[in-house]
């Protein structure tokens, strides 16, 4: 019987406030997202405002663990996970070749990387590999811990290591990943097949490997170096092509983290068991099951305790904090945001191509949009003061580096109208609707995701905000586009969209190169620029050592894509999680720096506490 405390319990704080109150007919009847306390955008459609006592909540209300609640972990226990969306999960269950979170938050249950970090997201010497680093900064040497074993048995080692970088590199290699891999020395000629190698990788023994970068830059420190080995003596044999969809990454996929894979109902759940040779020590639990739950009945499931663990959804806590008298919520500023993107290019041999003659790669026509849409109040209406309305492309996660000088696109109708008019958008028919300057209909396609209550409010408020200032702009196929299908349209760059909803998590690595940088497969707009990527090297070399330089690039950098806008955030989100009352020990696995590990997580009674 065990006992742990690594937090003191802090009361939530609940203020009534002056809120801004937007009558959105089409957002009327539902909610599903998260919302802001913003000093950015502001007023409503019609400049009114009134009094509410309506609570307002702001992510400093939360704790980030969920300690010690007065009573005794038990041995053993089986502890309940839900994975809160309408959608299956892909199933690809290997660091090196996921894309989509939901499969992250499968993946975080049983593996990890090799090296942890601190608040600031800058690695430490607490992981499953510790390092030294030469006087240049640009060679590390890594010493991978003596009990880290697959859970198969089979220690991970140097080349397991070094095996996930050639298979990064490969040619045949499917995913994206790659991008993450391209700053050790010789890994971009091993991957355009002039080197039969990779000359930054040096395997001195079972357990120590050397990495060579290309040269020493501030991200290395902070999650840039990719840390995910891959276990050679599974995958060896199995050609590169074939890995993401094999049964050792579908069916049976292994780790070395604190559970292993029982089982996998394919979309739907996984049974992990307690590995009993974890690095750090036996897990308190014996069984962890993760299992999906809809945002329609996840407060239901917590209630009755069917669940123990949920990332919940934030539009959803207003109306229900008080009545989950079972659970304590955590809460973190989320490392993402919201954001609409303009698609203007094509993705062709690896590489953005800018379409300079689509309708939507007008900047003057991006520029309006920004300024009809009224985030600051759809944060307010739908999420509480849980997200706000978003002003830069590196959200306030990164606070040594998020400019919050810069004011962004605060709601303007009536500017909106008059850059289209000087840029000569009119309505030449009378339809209510501006054509192009050259006098073409303009009609634009916007793709937004389905899941939850608020997706479709939020999606046709959008398209209203656009058809207030003339846009004409109508939902892609008329219908809101299921997760994976979405992201499927926007990797292959699919030309019948022009506008679209996304959200991207960043990363604790404030670099942006890997989401707007001109060959980033996930730069989904397909825009390209000189000046961005000018900006964006200069980011990560060594002249941004020095971390006043790189806020001062940075700063340049948010200003400019500002004034470019490929795209524009739309909020900056807070992330919460009901936690059960019996559950001791836990972080949210996006926190950093809460050196609290799964090991350590347990339970004090044996069934779930309920709220009735």
């Amino acid at each position: 019987m065990k006992k742990f405390d690594r937090t003191k319990k802090k009361t939530a704080l609940l203020a009534s406030t002056t809120a801004v109150v937007l009558a959105l007919a089409a957002c009327s009847g539902g909610s599903d997202s998260d919302g802001g306390n913003s000093s950015d955008g502001g007023g409503t459609s019609d400049g009114d405002s009134e009094e509410t006592d309506e609570p307002m909540f702001s992510i400093d209300d939360f704790e980030v663990i969920k300690g010690d609640n007065g009573e005794d972990i038990i041995d053993g226990g089986s502890l309940k996970v839900a994975l809160v969306t309408d959608t299956p999960f892909e199933g690809t269950l290997n660091y090196n070749f996921y894309q989509g979170t939901f499969d992250a938050q499968v993946l975080q249950w049983f593996d990890e990387s090799l090296l942890a970090v601190d608040e600031n997201y800058t690695y430490t010497q607490e992981g499953a590999a510790t390092f030294e680093i030469n006087e240049d900064g640009d060679v590390f040497t890594f010493t991978i811990n003596e009990n880290a074993n697959w859970h198969d048995g089979e220690p991970v080692t140097a080349e397991d290591w070094a095996f996930a970088f050639e298979v990064l590199g490969n040619e045949d290699y499917p995913a994206t990943r790659y991008t993450e891999a391209s700053n050790v020395q010789g890994f971009n000629e091993f991957r355009a097949g002039e080197a039969d190698e990779i000359s930054g990788l040096n395997i001195i023994d079972d357990k120590t490997l050397e990495i060579t970068f290309t040269e020493a830059n501030p991200s290395l420190l902070a999650s840039g170096i990719w840390a995910y080995p891959m276990p050679k003596h599974i995958f060896e044999d199995i050609p590169v092509a074939d890995m993401e969809s094999s049964p050792e990454v579908r069916q049976n996929p292994i780790g070395f983290g604190a559970f292993k894979v029982d089982s996998i109902t394919p979309g739907e759940a996984v049974v992990f068991k307690k590995n009993e040779d974890y690095w750090r020590g036996e897990p308190n639990l014996d069984e962890v099951v993760l299992s999906l739950a809809n945002p329609q009945v996840i407060t239901q499931s917590l209630e009755n305790g069917d669940v123990d663990i949920a990332v919940y959804p934030t539009d959803q806590y207003k109306d229900n904090y008080e009545n989950l008298t079972n659970v304590e919520f955590l809460g973190i500023t989320d490392l993402a945001y919201t954001y609409i993107g303009f698609q203007m290019g094509t993705w062709e041999d690896n590489k953005n191509v800018f379409n300079p003659d689509k309708q939507i790669s007008d900047i003057e026509l991006r520029k309006a949009m920004a300024y009809a849409v009224d985030n600051t109040t759809v944060a307010n209406k739908f999420y509480d003061g849980l997200r706000w309305a978003g002003t830069t492309l590196i959200p306030p996660s990164h606070p040594d580096y998020h400019d919050d000088t810069i004011e962004g696109y605060s709601y303007d109708l009536e500017k909106a109208k008059q850059i289209l008019a000087d840029a000569g958008y009119e309505d030449t028919n009378g339809d209510g609707f501006v054509e192009d300057p050259n006098g073409e209909e303009l009609t634009l396609n916007f793709a937004s995701m389905s899941g939850g209550d608020t997706a479709e409010p939020i999606a046709n408020y959008y398209i209203q905000a656009w058809k207030a200032a003339g846009i004409n702009v109508e939902l892609l196929d008329g219908r809101l586009q299921e997760f994976n299908t979405f992201y499927d349209r926007l990797e292959a760059a699919d030309q019948e969209i022009d506008v679209y909803q996304g959200a991207w998590g960043v990363g604790s690595d404030v670099d942006p190169t890997g989401l707007w940088g001109s060959e980033a497969a996930y730069n989904y707009t397909r825009w390209t620029d000189e000046k961005n990527d000018e900006l964006l090297a200069r980011g990560v070399s060594q002249e941004a050592l020095d971390v006043t330089k790189r806020q001062e690039i940075y700063s340049e950098w948010q200003e400019y894509m500002v004034e470019q806008i490929p795209a524009f955030p739309t909020l900056y989100r807070s992330e919460l999680t009901a936690v059960n009352n019996r559950v001791v020990n836990f972080a949210p696995f996006r926190s950093s720096g809460t050196e609290v590990y799964l090991n350590e997580l347990g339970v004090t009674s044996e069934d779930p506490e309920t709220a009735n």
